[in-house]
């Protein structure tokens, strides 16, 4: 070895768990949210979908009668 190369400790990849780790968490996460994460509190604001009759099926009961002129 050349006394400007430091020498190399033996690797057995050890401290290499807690990075393969990360990757493993941000592999989980979509690539859009990585980009363009969304905001926590827009994501607490967000309204829960309410179930709607279907077409055809609503009373019409409540319309008012056309008089003819």
């Amino acid at each position: 070895m050349s006394e400007t190369t430091p020498e190399q400790p033996a690797r057995d990849g050890e401290d290499l768990a807690e990075i393969r780790a990360e990757i493993d968490e941000l592999k989980a996460v979509p690539e859009e949210e990585l980009v363009s994460p969304t905001p926590a509190a827009l994501l607490a604001a967000e309204p829960e979908p309410e179930p709607t009759d279907p077409i055809g099926s609503a009373d019409d009961d409540d319309t008012q009668p056309t008089t003819a002129l």
